[in-house]
């Protein structure tokens, strides 16, 4: 993996998320105003660095803009959280994951089109992490022992495949729990998709390119598929 990634705020969900992007391998440069929170993970990402994140000068001597992408993880500045993602926007950083708090939040986000949107009470460091590095996942449980169950659109190489074709079990060792499927259905006299559960999937199943698949492996199985796949 070289995925360099930047974690700017270092509270308990973005140092989660830091922590959590090095140890999947990726480079992580963890950023926050106070130097006890950036010592707490200095010796656990590749760079960290104390900084008022809303200086654009010093974002850019960082070389921010590099990135894969910016996760704005400030917790109780929303003022300083909104500054730092309109600086990032400016600069044309290529993807920004921004926290919102409430409601309220988010709508200002969605105004700023930041399409990418956590919020703490609904995903922990782990499930931002894992979405950072796989782009196409939906959701994700982490389980004992390295394992994992994510929802994952279906990878391009495997659409319009068989389960058997595939050798989800054979070849990489997962289980497909079940999909996540959509269908044409008229509401309100119009014809609208909706998503059903299809089941418990057989070898025959065939996965579509719009499918949500639920899958459940080992880490390193699972994100093998994925980019094997993708």
């Amino acid at each position: 993996m070289n995925e360099r990634f930047a974690v700017i705020g270092l509270g308990y969900i973005g140092t989660s998320i830091a922590l959590k992007l090095a140890e999947r391998g990726a480079e992580v440069l963890a950023i926050d105003f106070d130097p006890e929170k950036v010592d707490d993970v200095k010796l656990d990402v590749a760079h960290a660095v104390v900084m008022d994140a809303t200086d654009d000068r010093a974002l850019k001597a960082q070389n921010i803009q590099d990135m894969d992408a910016v996760v704005v993880a400030i917790g109780h500045n929303f003022e300083g959280l909104i500054l730092t993602t309109v600086l990032l926007k400016e600069m044309g950083i290529k993807r920004i994951i921004a926290r919102s708090q409430n409601a309220h939040q988010k709508s200002i986000l969605n105004k700023l089109e930041i399409e990418e949107i956590f919020s703490p009470d609904e995903q922990v460091g782990s499930t931002v992490a894992e979405m950072l590095i796989h782009p196409t996942v939906e959701g994700f449980l982490p389980l004992p022992d390295d394992y994992q169950i994510i929802e994952v659109k279906t990878p391009k190489r495997v659409a319009n495949k068989s389960i058997n074709e595939i050798g989800l079990r054979e070849k990489y060792k997962l289980n497909l729990v079940t999909i996540k499927r959509l269908f044409k259905e008229i509401k309100d006299d119009k014809e609208v998709d909706v998503e059903h559960i299809t089941g418990i999937p057989t070898k025959n199943t065939v996965l579509l390119s719009t499918d949500i698949i639920i899958l459940l492996g080992k880490t390193s199985d699972i994100d093998k598929f994925i980019d094997v796949n993708s």
